[in-house]
């Protein structure tokens, strides 16, 4: 079993901001108006809130997500990404740091939740259309991004 005290602080804010870094890749990929980024964003933190299994990492992550927005602080901390590549890269590393220390079991745990937040974020509102009519439930910029983030998560 993985917890909190098995990473040092930096590490701990980036595992537990990945979930959310992985909702951000969708919402730069295919940056919509302010209602789609809203959409994004609750699902993103929904889904970065309530892992879709119960593995010890991931119930750890989850809880200090909540204790974090409950406490209206920025559960992105400081990281400002410029870019779709530098969301990539940390993905990567963020799941080197987890292969490394988590368990096999906790680690693929993990990378499927970071999927399913990119995917979340990506399945919240449509692209294009007008007003709500038309448009796509899942962009081709959106379902670029989510195969390069499960390519950086080597789940390909």
């Amino acid at each position: 079993m993985t917890s909190k005290q098995d990473f040092t602080d930096e590490e701990w804010t980036r595992i537990r901001r990945a979930p959310l870094v992985a909702g951000v890749a969708i919402s730069l990929a295919d940056p919509g108006g302010p209602i789609e980024m809203a959409k994004e964003t609750m699902a993103t933190l929904r889904s970065a809130t309530l892992p879709p299994s119960q593995e010890e990492l991931l119930a750890a992550v989850a809880l200090d997500l909540q204790a974090v927005t409950q406490h209206k602080q920025n559960p992105l901390g400081d990281f400002k990404p410029r870019g779709g590549q530098q969301v990539l890269e940390e993905l990567r590393e963020v799941n080197e740091l987890v292969t490394a220390k988590a368990t096999p079991e906790e680690g693929q745990a993990f990378r499927r939740w970071l999927l399913v937040a990119a995917q979340a974020a990506a399945d919240a509102g449509k692209e294009g259309g007008f007003m709500g009519f038309g448009g796509e439930q899942v962009s081709a910029g959106e379902q670029r991004m989510l195969d390069q983030v499960r390519a950086a998560l080597g789940m390909t």
